[in-house]
Formats: C-alpha cells, sequence, structure tokens
C-alpha cells in the first residue's frame, strides 16, 4: 500500500469536505432565490469586473517587475514586494484610508480636486491591485525563469538593453505565462475582503450604485441572519472560482485540450 498517498488523500479531504458540504447545502436543502437575486447577480457582475480590471492593471504595471527580478537578485526589493499580500488585509484598506484623507498633505490636495475612492469602482480596483498584485508578480516570475535565454542573449549581443530584450523578445512569447498568473492573480482579487470592507464596502456611484463586492454581499447577508442566502452565493461562487481555477489548469497544460478534443 502507497501509504503516501493514502495521507495526502486524507488531507486533501480536509481541504473539500467544507466546501463540498457548502455546494451540497448551496444547491439543495438551503437554496433560496434571495441567494441569486438581480442584486447578487450585479455584486458578482462587479465581483467579476473589479478583478479583471486589477489584472489588467497588474499586467500593465508589474510584468515588467516580474521580469526584472527574474533576472536580477533583489532579495531586499521582493520582501518589500510581498508586503502587501502578507500583511492582514484590513490594514491596506486602512493605509488608503489614512493616504487620502485630509491628515496627509496628498490627501489633502485630492480631496481639495473633488479625488474620492470611498466606495467607488476605482477605489475598489486600487485595493484589488495591491492585494494581487503580489501574487501575479510571483506567478510570473517561475515563468520568465524557466524561458529558453538564447533569444535573450543574442539580442544582449547585438547591444539591446534589457528593457529592449523583454518588450521586442520576451514579452512576445509571455502570452500564456501572463494568461496563466492573471487568473491565479483574479481568484486572489474575487476573494478579497478586508480592503475592500474599509474602502469599498458598497459602492455609490453609477453603474453599480449600492452594490456591494460579492464578499461583503456574503457576510452581510450571514450578519442579518439570512444564512440561506449567504450559503446559496457561496456556493454559486464556488462554483464560479472553480471553472477559473479549471482554466488555469488547461491553460498551464494544454496537452489536456488536446487529449479532450480527441476522446471527443
Amino acid at each position: 500500500m502507497n501509504w503516501l498517498r493514502v495521507i495526502s488523500y486524507i488531507v486533501l479531504t480536509l481541504l473539500i469536505v467544507p466546501i463540498l458540504v457548502l455546494l451540497y447545502e448551496g444547491f439543495g436543502p438551503m437554496r433560496t432565490a434571495s441567494g441569486y437575486n438581480a442584486v447578487v447577480l450585479r455584486s458578482i457582475e462587479l465581483t467579476l469586473l473589479g478583478s479583471a480590471l486589477a489584472v489588467l492593471v497588474s499586467v500593465v504595471l508589474y510584468t515588467p517587475l516580474a521580469y526584472y527580478f527574474a533576472r536580477n537578485e533583489s532579495t531586499l526589493t521582493q520582501g518589500v514586494t510581498d508586503l502587501p499580500a502578507s500583511i492582514p488585509h484590513p490594514i491596506v484598506g486602512i493605509a488608503l484610508l489614512i493616504l487620502v484623507s485630509p491628515v496627509t498633505p496628498l490627501g489633502k490636495f485630492l480631496v481639495s480636486i473633488g479625488f474620492n475612492l470611498f466606495d467607488t469602482l476605482l477605489g475598489y480596483v486600487i485595493c484589488l491591485v495591491i492585494v494581487s498584485a503580489p501574487i501575479y508578480i510571483k506567478a510570473m516570475m517561475p515563468f520568465f525563469e524557466s524561458m529558453n535565454r538564447s533569444a535573450e542573449n543574442y539580442a544582449s549581443g547585438f547591444g539591446a538593453s534589457q528593457l529592449r530584450r523583454f518588450v521586442s523578445v520576451v514579452l512576445p512569447n509571455s502570452g500564456r505565462g501572463i494568461l496563466s498568473a492573471s487568473l491565479i492573480s483574479m481568484s486572489r482579487g474575487m476573494s478579497e475582503y478586508g480592503s475592500i470592507a474599509i474602502i469599498a464596502y458598497e459602492l455609490l456611484s453609477r453603474p453599480f450604485y449600492g452594490i456591494s463586492p460579492i464578499s461583503v454581499y456574503i457576510v452581510t447577508e450571514y450578519q442579518s441572519a439570512n444564512l440561506a442566502a449567504a450559503v446559496t452565493t457561496s456556493a454559486i461562487m464556488i462554483a464560479i472560482s472553480f471553472a477559473i481555477m479549471m482554466l488555469f489548469r488547461l491553460v498551464q497544460n494544454p496537452s489536456l485540450v488536446r487529449w479532450a478534443f480527441r476522446r471527443s
């Protein structure tokens, strides 16, 4: 008997049993229409849109940083980059609260020009970028490190700078890695609660006026003693998250897609 396999499946069970129970209850005995009404669907739409926008920002701003870290050892800087993902996330919300409040010079200036992060889509996206960008960077670094560097070395031999090599050689061949890292980062953004409960508890601007991100909505329903709605909505979000993670696996292993087509 392979005891390592037995132990592995036992500890895996500890992870998935609570999720399976929630799926059973959410789509079964505890299913309620208030768990998938129009407000819930708008909340899911907001969560997916905000997470996708945060991923887009991360791809544009932090793909070059991930490449730089993959080619240049920088322990201190990488540690600083990991910080937003390693601290309790309400701290991120508090930090933004202080940063854009009148107690700081920047906050005074922003208030004077009418700039506002609180309960806006912009504030929501900024929170998600801060907490999910480190995940994106960590996912991209192994991809860059595993790339064949012969083309980079060839370009370097012709005097191309590191930036030129990144833009002309590396980036055009990084589509699969970017998509894979983006899906991980998006999943992390969808699960965020701590920072957005402070900065973007409920959006007060259109087109999502009066809508909360789905994590906030679920907690609010639970605190309002509407457990059935919280369970039903949670089950829906588990299904959506599972679909995203399966897409991530397919991106990581395209041979699975080819195998599926052959079987069909």
